[in-house]
């Protein structure tokens, strides 16, 4: 890329510079000089009109001394005006002792009986006396015979409190001014001493603020943050910023539709917007990396980086259909595998079979089909005269056939009996396979491997329970299983387990319901299940079915593994 002409880069150099070090640094020391300048000019302003009030009140007070002391009234009414006279000495050796410019005795007639210029005593003053002798103390800026001066006047009275003079004292102007000279700079170098502290600490500021942003300038500031707003609102991943307090700073649109937020969450504490192991993760009360939670019905993978403030970001991934996918790649996994033992298992049939026919065993032959034909009837028999819901029952007929090839007995409890009235079949098949498949695991490969499954309606609540005959969940652990991540099993193919129970726990809560683990009589686990308004009202569904049809219902495994869910994985 070509350099900017030589006009152009001289005009950048010569305007406002465009870093915002620069800019601050420039702003805070114009600041800093215009304060101080006002500061200086307002002290200055008052402190000519205090120095001349000073110097007026320091006339009053000479001449209201001189006119307390009795000798120099006696003498004005005893003798006549003189340069050698008792009065003259007595104003001179005032004027002297206290450095003003005159000390100035009068008579009634306003007549000098004392000045220091000698010739101009026994003449009349030069300013009006009428105040000071009508019994008023003047004080007042004036020019008189001797210049501009700050004088003071008072009365001059006899023995008897008559008034018979004035007394009026000088201090010279020049003398005022010289003193307000003398004060500017020692104002000028207190305000430069101001100025230099004060442009000391913007150019600190300015330098904490550069490294802040990175000796950034403003319009790149500005398309910082608006790129920073287009990417944190178009990306697929949710990201939350938090505070050091916990309070939640930045929430973009992926991580609303996430966590089930609306825009008012941003400025509010984590806490009262979030809870449970969701909260814990983005608070960090729970470490570690790719950690997963389960909010609502989505599965999230999240992962947190605190921040240099004391803050934190966290980032979430939607695992809701990976994770299905996962468990659908289990179950189909198990079922190649039950496929797999049944195509070993139907071949020896196949062969037994043709061994009858070609020993002329018909009558042992048509036996031995009509044996094996009856075991998988009356097991779909079994399951579709007590659960009338078609998916539940594909489930629960899949899993048998699971469960056999894995020597486990899978039955219905006493008395199950479950309407086709179902509100929402599918969460309670989820909820269903995840149990069964925990008791499948945990019952298998024990001596007399056991799986049994209740389901019976209360009104419009379903109650669910599953029992096996495994090792059971110590007492200790039956509240830790249904959280997110808690699992004994390995680590499967896709990475995560430990979602099951927690889901499960999670879609009955959303109906208002529970569910509980307890010991079973011979050892196991026997978990419980309680859907209220799991079942529509009867009056506004068709009529129970309850003698289905002995030949079937399209009841088998392939149809079972599809609405299975996310299978358990806490046993």
């Amino acid at each position: 890329m070509s350099a900017p002409p030589p006009t152009a880069r001289r005009a950048r150099r010569l305007g406002w510079p465009q870093r915002v070090f620069s800019q601050v640094l420039l702003m805070q020391l114009a600041i800093a000089t215009g304060v101080t300048v006002l500061a200086t000019g307002l002290f200055l302003a008052p402190l000519s009109a205090q120095l001349d009030d000073q110097a007026m009140r320091r006339a009053l007070a000479i001449a209201q001394s001189t006119a307390a002391q009795p000798q120099i009234t006696e003498s004005l009414l005893a003798t006549d005006p003189s340069p050698t006279g008792p009065v003259q000495s007595a104003a001179e050796r005032v004027r002297r002792a206290t450095g003003a410019e005159y000390v100035v005795v009068m008579d009634r007639r306003g007549v000098r009986w004392s000045h220091t210029d000698a010739d101009e005593i026994g003449r009349v003053v030069s300013t009006d006396p009428s105040d000071a002798l009508a019994g008023r103390n003047v004080m007042e800026i004036d020019s008189g015979t001797l210049g501009r001066s700050a004088r003071g006047k008072v009365p001059l009275h006899d023995e008897a409190q008559h008034i018979v003079g004035a007394v009026s004292v000088g201090i010279a102007y020049d003398s005022v001014r010289a003193r307000l000279v003398a004060a500017i700079p020692g104002l000028f170098a207190y305000a430069g001493g101001a100025l230099a502290v004060g442009a000391l600490a913007a150019y600190l500021i300015s330098r904490r603020l550069q490294r802040q942003t990175h000796d950034l300038a403003f319009s790149d500031i500005s398309a910082l943050l608006t790129e920073r707003e287009a990417m944190l609102h178009g990306i697929r991943e949710g990201v939350v910023a938090l505070d050091r307090t916990g309070r939640i700073r930045l929430l973009n649109d992926e991580a609303q539709r996430l966590l089930g937020l609306g825009p008012d969450a941003a400025g509010r504490p984590l806490d009262t917007v979030l809870a449970g192991r969701t909260a814990d993760v983005l608070a960090g009360r729970v470490l570690g990396d790719d950690l997963l939670t389960v909010q609502g019905t989505r599965v999230l993978l999240a992962n947190r980086m605190p921040t240099d403030d004391g803050g934190a970001v966290a980032t979430l991934r939607d695992r809701t259909e990976l994770e299905h996918l996962g468990r659908e790649l289990d179950s189909t996994r198990g079922l190649i595998d039950a496929l797999r033992a049944q195509d070993h298992e139907h071949a020896n049939r196949l062969h037994t079979l043709l061994g009858l026919l070609e020993l002329d065993m018909h009558e042992d032959a048509m036996e031995y089909v009509t044996e094996v034909v009856g075991v998988h009837r009356a097991t779909a028999e079994q399951v579709t005269e007590k659960v009338h819901d078609p998916l539940l029952a594909a489930l629960l007929v899949g899993k048998a056939t699971v469960a056999a090839e894995r020597g486990v007995a899978l039955r219905m409890a006493p008395g199950t009996l479950l309407p086709d009235r179902l509100v929402d079949p599918r969460g309670l098949v989820t909820v269903v396979g995840n149990l069964v498949d925990n008791a499948l695991d945990a019952s298998a490969g024990a001596d007399g491997a056991l799986v049994e499954v209740g389901l019976r309606a209360e009104a419009r609540t379903v109650v669910l329970r599953v029992r096996d005959n495994g090792p059971g969940v110590p007492p200790g652990q039956r509240e830790s299983i249904f959280t997110e991540g808690w699992s004994t099993k390995e680590v499967p193919a896709h990475g995560k387990r430990g979602l099951g129970l927690a889901l499960v726990r999670r879609l009955a809560e959303r109906q208002g319901g529970s569910v509980t683990v307890d010991g079973a009589v011979d050892g196991g686990a026997e978990f419980t299940v309680v859907l209220p308004e799991a079942l529509a009202d009867k009056n506004l569904t068709e009529p129970d079915v309850t003698e289905p049809e002995a030949t079937g219902s399209g009841v088998g495994p392939e149809m079972t593994e599809s609405h299975t869910g996310i299978a358990g994985e806490a046993q």
